[in-house]
């Protein structure tokens, strides 16, 4: 196991990291009141609201402590931006993807392997993070807070009205999209104008027939992405034949607003989509239920990823007051709190009301059946988005292969320097092999 002490700044992002850099204090973390001050900076804007009164209940119920809690927009960029002044918040709360992949091999996150509160956190989600090593490493270095699930969103009045059930096999969800087409209703509404909306079905789809870690096996050269992605890129565009017309010329506006108004039965998308869905239509009755790609009912997962989670930076002055502020938001009511706000899913064991439109995903959740969204292993600038976008609409005979030709050549190249950081790991721990 890897645990390099000294703090070095490596390819922190493309264009923002281009040479290395010690990491130095960012300060005692002391008001002039004598309280200590610890700042978390978090990505979510949209939750800002939670966020401040979170805050606010803090600071009333702590003397020695004073919580600074920012929610920039465009909060990554803001990040790294400091971080290359060296201007270091104590707390980040980000996503578990490959931003925190790459502040994590850039050693600025602190071992928090000693935070009793890991205790309360779910294995499942715990283990989403150590697939994000991109190379094996000694400790912990988040506390996973709240998650998402994706999958299939549907109307469930629709679905009660046509005695339509819930399919839990390949063979059988497109079954059902014949079924509702032979009814005059609409399967599936896309907005794939949206490149990242491309991502979606792709995701939920993947976690059932592709390897958690294929991207990590492809970095060790166990395989290829030609090999892993063929079925998952097949069963992808065959989603198309039960859209509306022409998906590339709507966005992901429309296609919330498309479902809200009942215009199709289902859409495949993640439970961020709700609270913009539930705009258009308050009353909409949404269930959800878990993408079922493999015609093996077992091989079913939840497509669920650590959608928020708090890392202390390595060089926080006031650790124990970081912990402190962890603890606050780990409590139930805060976490119930987030969850009613967001409608989340926490990454907390504990017995929290979760929204009603997952109530078709709740054993999942439970039992902890999840699998990590691919994306969030995909560097930011091969645009895999885009790729999956190109390659449904590319009708030529070999649109197939193309791609995934295409994405195996793309991630050799953009990820060339880490490929060759795995391999001399690798070399230089044959055992781990």
């Amino acid at each position: 196991m890897r645990k390099n002490k000294k703090v070095v700044m490596t390819s922190l992002v493309a264009g923002l990291m281009t040479a290395a850099a010690i990491i130095s204090g960012c300060g005692n973390g002391q008001e002039d009141n004598g309280k200590v001050t610890i700042e978390v900076v978090q990505y979510k804007p949209e939750a800002v609201k939670v966020f401040e009164a979170l805050e606010q209940k803090f600071n009333e119920t702590h003397d020695d402590i004073e919580l600074k809690i920012d929610s920039p927009n465009d909060a990554m960029t803001i990040l790294k931006t400091r971080f290359i002044r060296e201007d270091y918040p104590d707390i980040i709360g980000i996503g578990g993807d490959i931003n925190y992949s790459n502040f994590l091999d850039s050693n600025m996150l602190m071992d928090i392997s000693d935070y009793e509160g890991l205790d309360s956190i779910k294995d499942a989600y715990l283990a989403v993070d150590k697939e994000l090593e991109f190379i094996p490493m000694d400790g912990v270095y988040a506390v996973p807070y709240m998650a998402n699930a994706a999958g299939v969103l549907y109307n469930k009045d629709l679905f009660d009205e046509h005695g339509w059930t819930i399919p839990t096999t390949w063979d059988e969800f497109t079954g059902l999209c014949e079924s509702i087409q032979s009814a005059g209703i609409q399967p599936l509404y896309f907005g794939f104008k949206d490149a990242w909306t491309c991502l979606a079905p792709w995701n939920a789809i993947s976690v059932d027939l592709a390897p958690s870690d294929v991207c990590a096996q492809v970095n060790r050269g166990e395989t290829t992405f030609t090999e892993q992605y063929r079925e998952v890129a097949e069963r992808t565009k065959a989603l198309l034949q039960y859209a509306q017309d022409d998906p590339f010329a709507y966005s992901y506006n429309d296609a919330c607003t498309a479902f809200a108004r009942g215009e199709s039965a289902m859409y495949v998308i993640g439970s961020y989509a709700v609270p913009q869905i539930k705009s258009v239509n308050p009353d909409m009755n949404i269930d959800s239920f878990v993408f079922p790609a493999s015609n093996n009912a077992e091989e079913n997962i939840l497509n669920s990823g650590n959608d928020l989670q708090f890392s202390i930076m390595e060089n926080c002055p006031n650790k124990e007051a970081a912990y402190e502020v962890l603890d606050f938001l780990l409590q139930d009511e805060n976490v119930q709190a987030y969850i009613d706000d967001q409608s989340a899913v926490p990454c907390k064991e504990g017995d929290f009301e979760l929204p009603t439109m997952l109530s078709g995903m709740f054993s999942y959740i439970e039992e902890g059946k999840i699998a990590d969204y691919q994306d969030h292993h995909y560097p930011a600038e091969m645009s895999v988005d885009a790729l999956i976008q190109t390659y449904l609409m590319d009708e030529s005979d070999n649109a197939l292969d193309t791609f995934l030709n295409k994405f195996d050549t793309d991630w050799t190249r953009y990820n060339r320097d880490l490929i060759r950081k795995v391999q001399e790991y690798q070399e230089a721990n044959p055992d781990e092999n």
